[in-house]
């Protein structure tokens, strides 16, 4: 399915969804309580996010400062900006998304997965590139110590 329509019924579904859920909650515990919980699970959010936010940062340059480099804490980081996105979006549904990217051990995992899934789609880019490259005789070869000499010439506008 194409990545458009995945993202239009997206976009239709979960503000419908999110309605139903507001209109479900306010009907058991009334209005006002409603309107309560969905801010006070923004102002919980912020401020874990706003906590986690700052381990990241310092594990990222924690893993600097060892010369590593900090991927997984870069796709933590960016799943924190989207918890809080999705905490600052009024209703339940959005608010259950975020508060499982708050929640380190499936943050980890979500990493993972698409750290996984980023690997073997390179994997089979770079199993493709070769092939198709050595079908038409291209050769690619990449050596930190291969030295290409040449001249070049500069064609300013200024003169």
């Amino acid at each position: 399915m194409p990545i458009f329509r995945i993202l239009f019924l997206l976009f239709l579904s979960i503000p419908i969804l999110e309605i139903y859920l507001l209109l479900e909650v306010s009907d058991r515990i009334g209005p006002l309580p409603t309107v309560a919980l969905v801010v006070l699970t923004a102002v919980v959010g912020v401020w874990l996010i706003r906590l986690q936010g700052f381990a990241a940062l310092a594990k990222a340059q924690q893993s600097l400062a060892r010369g590593e480099m900090p991927a997984t804490t870069m796709f933590e980081g960016i799943l924190l900006f989207i918890a809080g996105a999705l905490l600052l979006t009024p209703g339940f549904f959005t608010d259950s998304i975020g508060f499982l990217f708050l929640i380190p051990v499936s943050r980890q995992w979500i990493v993972r997965a698409v750290l996984k899934k980023a690997i073997a789609n390179s994997s089979q880019f770079n199993a493709h590139f070769q092939q198709t490259s050595s079908k038409t005789g291209n050769t690619y070869q990449s050596s930190s110590t291969e030295v290409i000499e040449g001249e070049f010439i500069s064609h300013d506008d200024k003169k």
